[in-house]
């Protein structure tokens, strides 16, 4: 099997949630009539796509039928599939790191979206790739944190820097970039808190990280990854939002698309968000991270 059939075949939840939402209303129909778009309307926003891209979808998909005078119900379904890789764009979005090393990344997001698994993830990613990576142990509040990046750093043959539970978030950034500069490493992957125990503003303990960073080399960090559960489908367009204002995000990776995801979530970052989903994770394993090719996600679920 294929990288794609593979792809397919992670996503079979999607398209039960999605797809095939949409499929069962045209299913049902015999003309093309006003409760139609509003069925499918409905079908668009129960998977997650969000209100204002399911408006947008039916809108235009109403405007493609005038002009093509479509009249069977049955020839929606690639109209459907044109308008979601529209809003998607064909573009894949690439990580951008600088050419001089290392590239520094700061993961973040709450806690339970997958955050430190997808951190020990796209580190064996770069390793497979040639690089050499050092994570960072920056979530420092949650007790288990450490311990279960160190778990992932084993499994991907990479280096961790980490200090006690408690410490500051801070110096632990510091000392992984020393090391990094050091040691000639290639990527930095920045395990940050979803929540803090203290009254610390978790927003401004990000934004310190940010600014050491920032100082110790030039132009970091290179790349600011949101982590969200596509499960939690709307709740993630709010976390993009929550945490784009504080830190600056460069990117989206979404985990747990596997699951029971509806995973027209994808549109509505895209549509409501400037952010775009760079990796996408579908599985348990640790290589169950792939970067996120809107026309592979399409064709994938549709086809």
């Amino acid at each position: 099997m294929g990288l794609f059939g593979k792809l397919r075949e992670k996503l079979t939840k999607v398209r039960e949630t999605f797809v095939e939402k949409i499929e069962n209303v045209i299913s049902r129909r015999r003309e093309i009539d006003e409760s139609l778009y509003e069925e499918l309307e409905e079908a668009l926003i129960q998977a997650d796509v969000g209100v204002a891209a399911a408006l947008e979808i039916v809108e235009r998909v109403r405007a493609r039928v005038r002009e093509l005078r479509i009249s069977d119900p049955e020839q929606l379904k690639p109209l459907f599939r044109e308008e979601v890789l529209r809003l998607l764009g064909t573009e894949t979005a690439p990580l951008v790191l600088p050419d001089e090393p290392p590239a520094v990344i700061l993961m973040v997001g709450v806690n339970g979206t997958g955050k430190t698994t997808t951190t020990g993830k796209l580190a064996y990613y770069f390793r497979e790739q040639g690089q050499k990576v050092i994570l960072a142990a920056a979530d420092t509040f949650r007790a288990a944190a450490i311990d279960q990046l160190e778990v992932w750093a084993r499994r991907a043959g990479v280096e961790i820097i980490k200090q006690r539970e408690g410490s500051d978030p801070a110096a632990v950034v510091y000392d992984a970039l020393q090391a990094a500069k050091a040691r000639r490493a290639d990527v930095v992957l920045v395990d940050t808190a979803g929540r803090l125990h203290t009254k610390t503003n978790l927003m401004e303990e990000l934004k310190k990280l940010r600014r050491v960073a920032a100082r110790e080399v030039p132009g970091a960090p290179h790349e600011v990854l949101l982590v969200v559960d596509a499960t939690t489908g709307q709740n993630a367009i709010n976390q993009a939002k929550l945490f784009g204002e504080a830190t600056g995000l460069t990117g989206i990776v979404l985990t747990k698309l596997d699951g029971t995801a509806k995973g027209g979530v994808v549109v509505a970052i895209k549509k409501e968000l400037d952010v775009p989903v760079k990796f996408v994770g579908t599985g348990e394993r640790i290589e169950d991270l792939m970067p996120f090719n809107p026309e592979e996600f399409v064709a994938a679920i549709f086809d």
